[in-house]
């Protein structure tokens, strides 16, 4: 097993820390445009990362409830809030449109309560010139040159140009977990608040890996005793316990598929286009093509279709068994904690319908 839980402790421990400038953190409650920030010389804090890597993510989502959050409301929500107030940040900035729908809702509860709200959109469709106004919008607000944040683009592709090697080492060579591979793709979202750091810290583990024994990983094709190629396709999971679970059954995880995306996976020369082309906040149709490209270039087996409770992503799971063109178990978790019986049962009898 990698010892892929130091990066998450490492993100945990600076986020929380009392020597972060408060005045200079500034809260993001999805994937936003990182160069923006870290040009006008504040410090992105991704909040869903504080509230999973909490002692008790659980109790986080009981605060929140406490506090008057309704039971059916989305668990990262609910979590988002209580790292807000446990952290002590003060501005936040929310994606009102490319995102989840009671993000709004979470970022008036904010404004009631005292917090700077800063909201981003990412326009319908991608639409370039929609966009660009966002981001000049973006850089005005934070008092920052847009070319300056074009500048740090530059600088974050190559710490990202890291992450995408830990990637391809996981699933062409099979010497990454994909437990690892999750926790360095997702980690792109606000690079620890430090990007020299994360750098760094993702090198050396780049490093220990090259070196290792590659694991032995069975394609479609193959009849060998080994591991099978699977996907991991839907929003980063809330049950702490799934990518060591599904290991344990034979199987290597080689495809994060929204967790690559945080990586800003594809080449490009301009911030506008990095963020057109980052499928996430966009159609089902855009991750889709993305989709199925990778399962093809990976020679995936399966694919697992994680969907959150009461999350409208949900909606698309019809979509998306319609055209993955592989087999596909689609898994809805509701709070944070460990896979309970009934979610192991199914993964266990999807994996032996894969093995067979």
């Amino acid at each position: 097993m990698d010892s892929s839980c130091s990066i998450i402790d490492s993100k945990a421990s600076f986020s929380a820390s009392t020597d972060i400038p408060l005045n200079k953190a500034i809260g993001i409650t999805s994937t936003v445009p990182v160069e923006i920030i870290f040009a006008a010389g504040y410090i992105p804090i991704d909040l869903n990362n504080i509230f999973i890597c909490d002692e008790d993510p659980y109790g986080m989502v009981e605060n929140a409830e406490t506090m008057g959050f309704p039971r059916n409301t989305c668990s990262w929500i609910k979590g988002i809030y209580t790292a807000t107030k446990n952290v002590g940040i003060k501005r936040i900035i929310g994606v009102v449109q490319g995102d989840c729908s009671h993000t709004n809702a979470l970022l008036e509860v904010f404004q009631s309560e005292g917090i700077e709200v800063i909201p981003f959109s990412y326009p319908h469709k991608g639409n370039r010139s929609l966009l660009e106004a966002q981001l000049v919008e973006l850089a005005k607000t934070l008092g920052v040159e847009f070319y300056k944040a074009q500048e740090m683009k530059a600088r974050l592709d190559k710490v990202r140009s890291i992450v995408h090697e830990i990637d391809r080492l996981t699933w062409e060579e099979g010497k990454v977990s994909g437990e690892a591979n999750h926790y360095w793709n997702v980690s792109t979202s606000d690079m620890m608040g430090n990007y020299e750091l994360y750098e760094q810290k993702a090198a050396e583990f780049l490093k220990n890996a090259i070196n290792r024994q590659p694991k032995k990983l069975e394609t479609l094709n193959s009849k060998l005793e080994t591991q099978i190629r699977i996907g991991f396709i839907g929003v980063p999971p809330i049950c702490t316990d799934l990518y060591v679970f599904l290991e344990s059954l034979g199987t290597h995880v080689v495809f994060n598929e929204v967790q690559r995306q945080f990586s800003m996976p594809y080449p490009t020369e301009t911030l506008t286009e990095q963020y057109t082309r980052y499928t996430y906040p966009y159609s089902i149709f855009g991750r889709l093509e993305d989709i199925k490209s990778e399962v093809k270039k990976r020679n995936i087996c399966g694919v697992i279709n994680y969907v959150q409770s009461f999350c409208f992503r949900n909606i698309q799971e019809k979509i998306i068994r319609a055209n993955i063109g592989v087999p596909m178990l689609t898994l809805e978790c509701d709070r944070p904690g460990r896979l309970d019986g009934a979610m192991k049962t199914r993964i266990e009898a999807f994996i032996e319908m894969l093995k067979g």
